[in-house]
């Protein structure tokens, strides 16, 4: 973050000092978690559903924080204001106007989006310093979070975009004023926010809108939906995608492509990343044929801001999990693996990470498969008819056992019972607890087990109660170094 004194920090919110010293400098990021003050940060107290920010001052500032954004009087030096998350907004857009050197990556989509952030952060960090967060920071209080982390030596800030409404994607650009615009695709994902996939395209188009006209604009070819988004922003435009054809219409293939998508038996995806620069192959570390779209968008963005090829193909051939949760596989010594994809759960996320179970299981010697899946929540109308799609999916790619966690997942049991191309039967449990005490018992060794859920259930947990069962994971495989403390992608301060 750069230098503001106090009384700057308030000049740019509109608040008022209380027990403040106005020269009092604050030099690192705001911070939501009193946990983690350090010397020269500002905490930002926000009164969440369950948590206040505001009972954590006093701890916060014990920690070195040099004043609270509050909306209260505390006891502690603070900058007052009536909402601290509007001001959060306007001290991170007067942060941003001046940082002008920085670029700024805004990036959108129904699924995808952290995955591809971290993509963008290992193939721009060569530029010279990254900015971008661990997790999914992509709300009115994420994005700001992020912006505020940038100072005068970042050369590129990566800034995720959500939105749950019309305006919210505008508002966050007004904050960020990205210089880039990606948008991934229009999913299913708010569906019963939106009530449609047009409106969702609607609110995720503002993003293109936002862009200068010297700017960047990345968008998916193979979606209709974002490929129409062109003709909504006056900047540049390239397509990225992972079809190999050219469209229905007669239109030409996307400018960036990953072309003969592959999976091998481990389910980590092969392609050749196709380019106006030439080609080069690419084998992942990542999981599922997903990650292939990510990477074109990536390469896309990378290729744009002057990154060689070479490196590009370079860079993806060599990340690995960054953001807890997502897809992540881990070996244990008997054999099981488990691949933890729990942070998050959209119709069309979860068919993509059952395909690459059954592949996994196919291709790794005829490996039992287990899907442990939970609801898949805010799809309104959609809700019991996509329950039951993913469920006739499980079954129909011949998934040996599915297990359902939670009375609100019903529609995935009773979708599965009704694929008549099965010969399982699915089991409904209570809870996360109860799904670790019956897999601890049906286990053995070899099995793929897939935990995925929307990020309420909390099925994370059963892939860390599998992981913690005392067989100790092999050597040399990818291990979970972000379970220990997450991060609180919600915004919320925590304690």
């Amino acid at each position: 973050m750069i230098e503001l004194s106090l009384q700057q920090v308030a000049d740019a919110v509109g608040g008022r000092l209380e027990g403040a010293d106005p020269a009092a400098v604050v030099h690192r990021p705001a911070v939501l978690d009193s946990r983690q003050a350090e010397p020269g940060a500002l905490f930002v107290a926000v009164r969440g559903v369950h948590v206040d920010g505001h009972d954590y001052v006093a701890a916060a500032v014990r920690s070195g924080a040099v004043a609270a954004l509050a909306s209260r009087p505390v006891q502690a030096p603070a900058v007052l204001v009536p909402d601290t998350v509007a001001a959060l907004g306007r001290l991170a857009a007067r942060v941003r106007r001046r940082l002008p050197g920085v670029r700024v990556v805004g990036l959108t989509g129904s699924q995808g989006k952290t995955s591809t952030k971290d993509l963008l952060a290992r193939l721009l960090a060569g530029l010279g310093p990254v900015v971008a967060p661990l997790g999914s920071y992509n709300n009115e209080i994420g994005v700001p979070l992020t912006v505020l982390g940038a100072d005068a030596a970042t050369s590129h800030l990566v800034v995720e975009m959500g939105a749950r409404g019309d305006g919210q994607i505008r508002y966050l650009c007004d904050i960020a004023e990205p210089t880039v615009g990606v948008v991934l695709n229009v999913g299913t994902a708010h569906l019963g926010e939106f009530g449609s996939r047009a409106a969702i395209a609607r609110a995720k188009g503002e993003l293109v809108e936002a862009l200068p006209e010297d700017g960047l604009a990345v968008l998916n070819a193979d979606d209709d939906l974002v490929r129409q988004m062109a003709g909504r922003t006056s900047a540049r435009v390239v397509t990225f995608g992972a079809s190999t054809a050219s469209r229905a219409d007669g239109a030409d293939r996307a400018d960036v492509r990953a072309e003969d998508v592959t999976l091998d038996d481990h389910g980590r995806p092969s392609f050749v990343l196709a380019t106006p620069q030439g080609s080069e192959p690419v084998t992942m570390e990542l999981l599922g044929a997903h990650q292939a779209a990510n990477a074109a968008a990536a390469a896309a963005v990378a290729l744009g801001a002057g990154v060689p090829l070479a490196e590009v193909a370079a860079g993806l051939a060599a990340a690995t999990p960054v953001s807890p949760w997502r897809m992540e596989r881990h070996v244990r010594a008997d054999g099981v693996v488990v691949v933890n994809d729990a942070y998050n759960a959209s119709p069309d996320a979860v068919r993509s990470a059952l395909n690459t179970l059954a592949v996994m299981g196919r291709r790794g010697g005829d490996r039992r498969t287990i899907a442990v899946l939970g609801e898949m929540r805010e799809l309104g109308d959609a809700t019991a008819s996509e329950h039951d799609a993913v469920g006739r999916l499980a079954a129909s790619l011949g998934i040996d056992l599915l297990v359902v966690v939670g009375a609100e997942a019903v529609g995935l049991l009773q979708g599965a019972r009704d694929e008549a191309s099965w010969r399982g039967e699915p089991v409904q449990l209570a809870d996360a607890a109860a799904a670790v005490e019956y897999l601890r018992a049906e286990l053995r060794g070899g099995d793929v087990v897939l935990v995925k859920a929307a990020r309420a259930a909390g099925l994370e947990r059963v892939a860390q109660a599998l992981l913690t069962d005392p067989v100790r994971a092999s050597a040399g495989e990818h291990r979970d170094t972000a379970s220990g403390g997450r991060r609180d992608p919600e915004g919320t301060s925590r304690r």
